[in-house]
């Protein structure tokens, strides 16, 4: 609805005056004579809003014309000049009781005392209205009446149709302005059009002051003056538009109305030619500064565009609890379909509501920053037009403590990948002005803990302070972070925040509107990852097909990180036996490549750097020495020249002799550190190097030229900033990360030390617990993996805690001859220490009662054992890996769960190693892979082991296993996972649920997979095994969600033949969906137990369900708990309740039965010889009543 600026639109119910049927065009009847047969002119003129008194035109009415302004700029400036001389002339008359304003926003006495005491403006002499033949004034009656009364101020009302605007609104009857400026009964049909008067904006003034905040009474910028576009039209915004010069007391505020709803695309605010200049150059800065992904690599040739999927949270559960356990696990099927492009991502197309707070989430290495950077590139492309400005925070930046920054520091300057600006006052100006067209992006963040710290409530000074001196330079980033991520700054801008989803997420959750998650790589994605980085076309072949025939390998492609660790593998392995088998031999390997590569380039350095040192000996001699002097100087310089190349070759054999064997000293030592701080890092969950900790600069050398460590370059001090463009200013320092920067980098940054790789740093922590001294075995115990708390209770682990265990289970029986690359101990001390390692883990994975774990840590015990198979080199097996393996395939129970947790490609291959050894010594087990997010291709390498009993999985993915093996041909496993296949008992938890489950029992009824195969015919003759051994069925969707299941509930009832529990408690039924249901019923001939509790069912809806139970001879158990029956409804049931032979137990307590329908239910429960309960207590039955109904039967009870 469109709003008067400045006052409040609402419904009434009395009306001063009429006006009669109105036309279509009003404006032609906007004069004297119209007006006068029906406006009161005491009513019309005792309205402040509309009158030109004192008190209202300085207080209150501020943000609208007033009586005397003009809409045109002439004679606004001539009523200044007016008021300038007849400032003492008129004394302001108070207006009677009746008259005055009386909405709840109106100054009270004191605070127009206060008004008073301001320096006050005089009325302004009427003008002659020259812009149209309908204006017209009521001047002369307002002079005569000022003459009369001298203290009285004219009356003057100046209405001209230029400047007030017809909206059409349908639909309403009586329209009530508050405060009332003009009140108009409407017509009562819906039909007829209503009219609403919004005074068009007045012509631009160049005195206007900003108004002040309704929070602090901060005085914001002049261009966050202006509101957003309504939703009624154009003409209606621009109504809305300040005109006038005063503002608004905080206090006092004429508040229009509630925010209006988001447009779907912010509209562009007029910005100057600086900012434009700006925008364009931020776009060319980004543009470029994004293009790298990694050594060699960039966006525009390597990038692979990553799916990301739409999550969900479980409705009706704790938010206190881990993410990863209140997000929905989607099926491999729904999670194609809830699959969005990098342009849908915020919305505001194709129908889709635009986001403006989103969560991004994806575990280590999945391409969050990559996705980030992609979306910069898009921006700085024109591919995101919603957005004028881009800003990308960093986490790391939090390292910063200094209270010396604001708000347009922190966006401008501390922002990554941010250019110079030579205004930016202007810009932050826009930026405050249009905030809605602001993007700001927060990465670098490795926890949602991090988040939900930034987000716990502020001081209230401190928001105060904030909110009214933004721009002071004296808050830390900390305290800006969390007033961006509180909405207390920028409340209109766009959040897009990236973490990993293991954590509580409480606040986070209470404001986000968007949960999305990086999708891994499929197997076309992978192969399309390959063909971009192998350009030798040979190599990119022999590298695919060593790819697919090592399947570890190329299921851990499926992480964008791993498969770029698989890449450096393939492009220096020779041939397939080189290839590492494990997670633990892929590192083990890319780190020994890294550190040969550097020791090729550090000897290659050396020997430019040697010849270089030479030259200048050989320049150093004058024309004035004699041919002798030269001659033996040539010759000193030849010895020198050959002791210098005898010392090359020296070296050069020692370093053959360590690449054959172990690693030099020197790298043994830095491997040593550099083990210890990635543990340090690991315990503390941080990818940064610690700062307290003394690194010495070798080791930070041998990191940066490894590519172990990256820099990031944070500014800690402010750079002064020139406004012009030529001279006098300092050039600003961009943030690199590869460690340029321009300017004095010594006195203005930071330098921050990072770990390059998540999964180098945690296997550089695995070598320091498996080989280092410094780790004791009484050490080295606790490190190990399902340690229980003081409680008993298995503690949840980080993401980097997982696979450090992993890692220094698997060198453990990693091969001995790769292991004497990362020690420098003898040959008996190192046995020694690695046997009394491995009978720890041994010890302790064997006293593991693995009937106890959870799902999560079964999974983990079987990648455990997997690292520990790594094969030596001669192929050989290690005996206690084996023992491992036997012994966990031995131990797990028959029924192996993983209800609940994801399945990435790489765990379903370790589960596969374990069942398949099982299935060796003779065991059997059950699978239970629902909400599990198993890809199709992994459900199939599960459930096709010989060893399998049953299995339960999504409906929806097993229904597609099951077409694409009907289509491969592939009959006898096609026979094996429909027999295997079960539902029972079956919990719909999402709407999903039921339409799957509409599809299968589908298939079940017509005894095919679809109309047009005719293969599986023999294989579903008798139909689905899983449906006709479905008995009970529970529905959990709850009050929101469960009226959207129950259509397609309805219409697959009648194929449950063998249903013996329905169970439909809080589903919101109701009448309608009772008859319903009702029809259904007659089908369901097994049905023993049904729950209709909590339902809203009244008593036309169980008079219907009390027919149709004489239809099921077995029912034994009904609840209508709590729903809205009455006695018509219990006479209902006690007429049929005779009927029902096998029914034992009724509950309809909580109902809206009085002592007759409590009465009519007691004594059909005489003719009830098998009723065993009746529960029919509420508050409306006497109690006296109740008592004695117990006292003549006591199968009736209170509970």
């Amino acid at each position: 609805m469109c709003v008067l600026s400045g006052a409040k639109m609402q419904e009434g119910d009395q009306d001063p005056f009429n006006l009669g049927e109105l036309p279509d065009d009003i404006s032609e009847y906007f004069n004297e004579d119209y007006l006068g047969k029906f406006v009161d002119p005491d009513v019309l003129f005792g309205d402040p809003w509309l009158s030109c008194m004192e008190e209202v035109s300085t207080s209150t009415c501020s943000a609208l014309p007033t009586a005397t302004e003009l809409p045109s700029l002439d004679s606004h400036q001539q009523g200044q000049e007016d008021k300038t001389t007849t400032r003492n002339k008129r004394k302001r008359s108070r207006a009677p009781r009746s008259q005055r304003c009386t909405d709840e926003n109106t100054p009270t006495r004191p605070k127009r005392r206060r008004a008073a005491a301001r320096p006050k403006t005089k009325e302004a002499q009427p003008e002659p209205v020259t812009q149209g033949a309908d204006a017209v004034t009521e001047q002369s009656s307002a002079e005569e009446e000022a003459a009369a009364l001298p203290s009285t101020p004219p009356r003057i009302l100046h209405l001209h149709p230029s400047s007030f605007q017809f909206i059409t609104i349908p639909d309403m009857q009586t329209l009530r302005l508050s405060p009332p400026v003009i009140r108009l009964p409407l017509p009562n049909t819906p039909t007829t059009p209503t009219y609403i008067f919004v005074p068009a904006s007045s012509p631009p003034f160049k005195p206007q002051v900003a108004p002040l905040s309704p929070t602090n009474g901060a005085v914001a910028p002049v261009q966050m003056s202006s509101s957003p576009p309504g939703s009624l039209s154009d003409t209606a915004s621009k109504a809305m538009s300040p005109t006038c010069s005063s503002p608004l007391s905080p206090s006092s505020e004429m508040s229009t109305c509630k925010e209006s709803p988001l447009p779907q695309s912010p509209t562009v605010v007029d910005m100057t030619q600086v900012v434009k200049e700006y925008i364009q150059e931020a776009k060319a800065h980004m543009s470029q500064s994004c293009q790298d992904m990694e050594s060699g690599l960039s966006l525009t040739s390597h990038y692979v565009d990553v799916h990301v999927s739409q999550r969900e949270i479980r409705s009706g559960k704790n938010t206190n609890k881990a993410l990863d356990k209140e997000l929905i696990i989607m099926g491999d099927t729904d999670r194609q379909k809830s699959l969005l492009e990098r342009n849908q991502i915020f919305g505001g197309s194709n129908g889709i509501k635009p986001k403006h707070y989103l969560l991004l989430l994806g575990n280590a290495g999945m391409g969050k920053t990559t996705l980030i950077r992609k979306l910069c590139l898009d921006w700085s492309r024109d591919c995101i037009p919603q957005f004028d400005f881009v800003f990308l925070l960093d986490g790391k930046a939090l390292s910063l403590a200094e209270p010396n920054y604001s708000l347009q520091t922190l966006l401008l300057n501390l922002s990554s990948l941010a250019p110079s600006c030579i205004d930016p006052e202007a810009v932050y100006a826009q930026i405050l002005a249009a905030p809605k067209r602001v993007l700001v992006i927060f990465d670098g963040f490795g926890e949602l803990r991090d988040y939900e710290i930034l987000l716990q409530p502020q001081e209230k000074d401190l928001i105060t302070s904030l909110q009214k001196y933004s721009k002071a330079q004296n808050y830390t980033v900390r305290q800006l972070y969390s007033a961006v991520l509180q909405r207390l700054l920028l409340p209109g801008c766009t959040l897009l925040l990236s973490t990993r989803p293991r954590g509580t997420a409480s606040q986070l959750l209470r404001r986000t509107d968007s949960l999305l998650e990086v999708c891994g790589f499929t197997p076309t994605d992978v192969e399309t990852y390959l063909s971009q980085y192998f350009a030798d076309p040979d190599l990119r072949a022999s590298a695919l097909d060593c790819l697919k025939n090592c399947s570890y390998l190329h299921l851990l492609c499926w992480n964008p990180g791993l498969c770029r660790l698989v890449c450096l593998v393939l492009e220096q392995c020779k041939s397939l036996e080189a290839l590492p088998r494990t997670l633990t031999g892929l590192c083990h390997q890319v780190l020994r490549l890294k550190i040969e590569k550097d020791r090729k380039n550090t000897q290659s350095q050396a020997e430019t750097q040697s010849e270089i040192s030479v030259q200048p000996e050989e320049e150093t001699q004058t024309q004035t020495s004699s041919r002798s002097q030269v001659k033996g100087r040539r010759k000193n310089t030849r010895t020198r020249c050959q002791r210098a190349r005898r010392s090359r070759k020296q070296d050069r054999e020692e370093d053959d002799g360590d690449e054959e064997g172990v690693y030099s000293t020197q790298e043994r030592e830095i491997l040593s550190q550099l083990g210890s701080l990635a543990w340090d890092g690991v315990k503390t969950n941080s990818s940064m190097l610690p700062t307290g900790r003394t690194i010495s600069a070798k080791v930070k050398a041998f990191g940066h030229r490894t590519g172990l460590f990256f820099s990031y370059h944070q500014r800690s001090k402010q750079v002064a900033l020139s406004c012009g463009r030529e001279g006098g200013g300092s050039e600003e320092m961009e943030m690199r990360e590869n460690g340029e920067t321009r300017g004095n980098t010594e006195n203005n940054d930071a330098q921050i030390l990072l770990w390059a790789n998540p999964f180098l740093q945690s296997y550089l922590a695995g070598v320091h617990l498996s080989l280092s001294r410094t780790v004791s075995d009484r050490a080295f115990l606790p490190t190990l993996p399902f340690q229980s708390g003081q409680k008993g209770r298995r503690r949840p682990q980080r993401e980097e805690l997982d696979l450090t265990q992993r890692f220094a289970v698997g060198l453990l029986y990693h091969d001995r001859t790769e292991l004497q690359r990362l020690h420098s101990y003898s040959e008996t001390v190192f046995r020694d220490m690695l046997a009394a390692k491995q009978a720890l883990v041994t010890k302790h994975l064997e006293g593991l009662s693995f009937g106890d774990l959870s799902p999560a840590q079964v999974l983990e015990a079987c990648h455990y054992v997997y690292e520990a198979s790594s094969t030596n080199a001669d192929g050989s097996r290690d005996n206690g890996s084996e023992s491992l393996v036997a012994h966990l395939a031995a131990n797990l129970p028959e029924v192996l769960t993983f209800h609940g947790v994801p399945l990435k490609p790489s765990d379903v291959f370790a589960v596969q190693n374990v069942l398949e050894r099982g299935g060796t010594e003779g065991r059997r087990f059950c699978l239970d892979l629902e909400d599990s997010g198993v890809q199709i291709s992994g459900l199939r390498a599960l459930v096709g082991l010989n060893n399998i009993n049953t299995y339960r999985a999504c409906i929806a993915d097993v229904i597609s296993l099951w077409e694409q093996l009907e289509q491969s041909g592939e009959e006898e496993l096609l026979q094996g996972t429909v027999s295997k296949f079960k539902i029972h008992p079956l919990k719909a938890t999402q709407v999903c649920h039921i339409e799957h489950l509409a599809k299968l029992v589908n298939i079940h009824v017509h005894k095919r997979l679809s109309d047009s195969s005719s293969q599986s015919d023999s294989i579903l003759a008798e139909g689905v095994p899983a449906v006709n051994e479905l008995h009970k069925l529970e529905l959990e969707l709850g009050p929101e969600k469960g009226p959207l299941g129950l259509p397609k509930l309805w219409e697959l009832l009648p194929g449950l033949h063998n249903l013996q529990h329905l169970d439909l408690e809080k589903s919101k039924i109701g009448d309608k969906g009772a008859e319903k249901l009702a029809d259904a019923l007659v089908s369901l001939g097994s049905l023993e137990i049904l729950n209709l509790s909590q339902n809203c069912i009244g008593d036309q809806g169980v008079t219907k369900l009390a027919a149709t139970l004489r239809a099921l001879p077995r029912l034994h158990c009904l609840s209508l708990y709590s729903n809205m029956i009455s006695d018509e409804g219990a006479e209902s049931l006690a007429a049929v309740l005779p009927h029902v032979a096998a029914l034992t137990d009724l509950d309809v307590k909580y109902n809206k039965l009085t002592d007759v329908g409590a009465q009519s239910l007691g004594a059909s429960l005489r003719n009830c010889r098998n009723m065993k309960t009746l529960r029919m207590w509420n508050q409306c039955i006497p109690y006296g009543v109740f008592e004695r109904l117990q006292q003549q039967d006591s199968r009736i009870l209170w509970q």
